[in-house]
């Protein structure tokens, strides 16, 4: 929780502001007419579009498009075992159902070509699932022309989220916008179906560059009246590539722009299907803004490593943002055939189009043989990770090698993805050899993120640097915003002010959501001026955050405007009804307006959604705790855990729980289980370890926080629990070196200093 004081650095005024339009609006008179309308005019561009994995993003089944052996092949895991077979020419396979009885559905569609096939059964209610086994499309030479399964090394069931049948695995939501052009999922909540439209079943023309209907009438006019109308009747225009060139420096061999790239239309218009982001509003393929369609993933712990290279199934584009090229002004197309989708040349042809080969494609820079693998551009700067069994990806962060930080920050190093056999000791050696003195990087949070992630008090300074520095990457930046939370103090509050006032939307969308740890009156005058964002994913985050704020606090203008966005949020949320962490956001929201009614409502609208899902639980729990309703609360918790056994998080409500009941022994009980079930969380553990002291066991708190300070040796709440534990225990000696090492880490701790102060008066 920040320093509430900290709120005297601001005025606290009535917020007054005009209700202007947020963005431009779409033209929604035009109408999608159809990749074939396109091909009389551009039919290189059509023909090059043909059999790329667009075009293939989604068919119909049928004799023509299934790649897959359906010759009664056979397919078995985890003691189940699928069939796949053709009757009177539809697809079928014989399978175990939600129900977890055996039985025959039909496929209706394939989804994707290479290097998977996936196949769609539809189910009651409009719902396509994508079944959890694929063919894998290689050829058989790659290990290809084979049946696999998504999770091979977990049992996937019946009832889980991940089972074909599932949450997880629904077209309607997880896959259709990315693979169909002008998708409308249309969710109808109180029939719980779906009646999902689209207007072309694969990625089309129109997917990238909107709704053609007024592009054709501009074409049919005479030639005078086309000059007039510079935008060709196109409500997406892609031209920063226009007219644009690169050189090479002779003699540094650096590519150079022939122009700024002022625009990113073409980042944002792929940004929609090539990032790990959330739907917030349809329509993107009618003006192509990516952030007002599109919430994306930040470099978060367990999506991208502490520097930023990719760890979770996270695309493209997150990475690319992070690139020197991208800061650059590089494109997509600078390096993809939009059309095709093939690399602009084969291999290192398309890194030597701009960077000078005479300066980079020789031993001198790359150390390697040069008809080796490791004398590739993409080996050092784009190693890849694989994903869905064969799928392997490339990270567009474009960076340099440095197995050096790797060593330091656990990071993925290149060299050792190659040179299997060997370490990071060895790869750090080598590349010292190689490079005496290194180009520094580009991508330069590493050792912040890394801080922040061990609670390491020096953090909040590397973090607030971050934040400020105009050249670091904007995705960075609004990385460092979120990671400040635990160290925003006075010391730090002046960068999070700038970052509310930042010229990048990701960065201000960051912030509001840092104001979720303020109190809602505390945060109005913060964050009040961002309900009116030009930007929608940042106008939603501000209606979530401030939504409960008091009308008194406002004039009549600032409340009409909150009470706007607050539409907004509740009409992006009722758009995925179906989805439980959905109900649960509009929850919360009527739960900070002060309508527990409709807050209970979404809550439990959650759980029959998705009757394992622990959030809602916890939610609702404490939901029944601020009405006192302690009972209801706990059987709330109770229950949450019949579905969800393994949840930590469960558990430790649990426990805080029954320490407000007066349940000591079972709230004990319940603290230990989270910090076993979840051993990386400090939270649990801390918490656990205090009431294992609490309970007369010193010596097994002692030992939870111990092993908390080996996962995270920088987290200061660990260490000062573990010097004033020790000191109780009359371990003065070993409290005096807990002590000490928590004074070395935050040398301005002044509870750290008296601490210190008072075990050597002691000795």
């Amino acid at each position: 929780m920040p320093d509430l004081r900290l709120v005297s650095l601001f005025c606290l005024l009535a917020i007054g502001v005009s209700l202007t339009p947020a963005a431009v609006q779409a033209d929604t008179a035009a109408s999608f007419v159809g990749s074939d309308q396109c091909q009389g005019c551009h039919r290189s561009e059509y023909d090059a579009w043909q059999g790329s994995h667009h075009q293939l993003a989604m068919q119909p089944a049928t004799d023509a498009t299934v790649l897959g052996d359906f010759n009664s092949a056979e397919f078995k895991y985890h003691g189940v075992t699928s069939r796949f077979y053709v009757r009177d020419g539809r697809f079928f396979v014989f399978t175990d159902g939600a129900d977890g009885k055996m039985a025959e559905f039909e496929i209706t569609h394939t989804f994707g070509v290479d290097p998977l096939q996936q196949y769609l059964v539809e189910l009651p209610g409009g719902r396509l699932q994508a079944l959890s086994i694929a063919w894998d499309s290689r050829p058989a030479v790659r290990g290809g022309q084979r049946w696999l399964h998504l999770y091979p090394d977990d049992a996937i069931g019946p009832g889980d989220e991940l089972h074909w049948s599932g949450l997880q695995m629904n077209w309607n939501y997880m896959c259709a916008d990315c693979h169909s052009t002008n998708l409308e999922k249309n969710y109808q909540p109180d029939a719980s179906r779906f009646n999902t439209t689209w207007s072309e079943i694969h990625v089309g023309c129109e997917a990238c560059h909107g709704p053609g209907s007024n592009h054709l009438k501009w074409a049919g006019q005479a030639e005078a009246e086309r000059d007039a109308e510079p935008a060709k009747g196109l409500s997406i225009l892609l031209t920063e590539r226009q007219g644009v060139y690169w050189t090479s420096d002779h003699e540094s061999g650096a590519p150079k722009r022939s122009t700024p790239n002022t625009q990113r239309s073409e980042i944002e218009v792929c940004a929609a299907c090539h990032s790990r982001r959330s739907l917030i509003a349809e329509g993107a393929a009618r003006d192509g803004r990516f952030l007002d369609h599109y919430q994306p993933a930040l470099l978060t712990e367990g999506l991208y490593h502490a520097d930023g290279q990719i760890l979770d199934e996270v695309y493209v584009w997150g990475s690319f943002v992070q690139s020197k090229m991208y800061a650059a002004g590089v494109t997509c197309s600078d390096c993809h055939d939009p059309h095709s989708m093939q690399l602009e040349a084969p291999g290192d042809a398309t890194c030597v189009r701009c960077h000078n080969a005479g300066q980079y494609a020789r031993r001198e820079h790359h150390h390697h043989d040069e008809a080796s693998t490791g004398a590739r551009c993409v080996e050092c700067h784009m190693p890849q990770k694989t994903y869905m069994s064969v799928d392997p990806r490339r990270d567009h962060s474009m960076r340099i090698p440095r197995p050096d930080l790797s060593a330091s920050f656990d990071t993925p190093d290149a060299c050792t993805q190659c040179h299997r056999d060997k370490d990071t000791t060895w790869s750090s050696d080598q590349f010292r050899t190689w490079y005496p003195n290194p180009t520094p990087p580009f991508q330069t949070w590493a050792s912040a993120f890394t801080a922040a992630r061990e609670g390491n008090p020096a953090a909040g300074q590397m973090l607030a640097a971050l934040i400020t520095q105009p050249n670091v990457p904007a995705i960075a930046r609004a990385t460092a915003v979120l990671e400040l939370e635990p160290f925003l103090n006075a010391g730090t509050v002046s960068a999070f002010q700038a970052a509310l006032n930042d010229d990048s939307p990701l960065v201000r969308m960051a912030a509001m959501r840092l104001l979720d740890a303020f109190p809602t009156e505390a945060a109005l005058p913060y964050g009040g001026h961002l309900l009116q964002d030009d930007v929608l994913a940042v106008r939603l985050e501000a209606a979530r955050v401030l939504a409960g704020a008091s009308r008194a606090q406002m004039n009549a203008n600032g409340g009409a405007l909150l009470d706007r966005a607050v539409a907004e949020y509740v009409k992006s949320q009722r758009l995925h009804a179906d989805r439980p962490e959905n109900r649960m956001n509009l929850g919360n929201l009527y739960l900070s307006m002060r309508q527990p009614v409709d807050a209970e409502r979404e809550f439990r609208a959650a759980l029959e959604l998705e009757n394992a899902f622990v959030p809602a639980y916890i939610n609702l729990a404490d939901l029944y705790r601020a009405q006192n309703m302690s009972q209801a609360a706990l059987q709330t918790l109770q229950t949450g855990l019949e579905k969800a056994p393994d949840s930590g998080a469960l558990h430790h409500s649990l426990g805080l729980a029954q320490i407000r009941q007066g349940q000591e022994a079972g709230a004990l009980a319940s603290l230990t289980r989270a910090a076993e079930l979840e051993p990386s969380n400090t939270r649990f553990a801390y918490v656990s370890a205090i009431a294992l002291n609490s309970a007369g066991q010193s010596q097994d708190a002692v030992n939870t926080l111990e092993a908390a300070h080996q996962r995270h040796p920088g987290n200061a709440e660990i260490l000062f629990a573990l010097a004033t534990i020790n000191r109780d225990m009359g371990q003065k000696s070993t409290a005096r070196e807990w002590a000490g090492k928590l004074l070395a880490l935050d040398p301005g701790n002044e509870q750290a200093r008296s601490l210190l102060d008072s075990l050597e008066e002691t000795q």
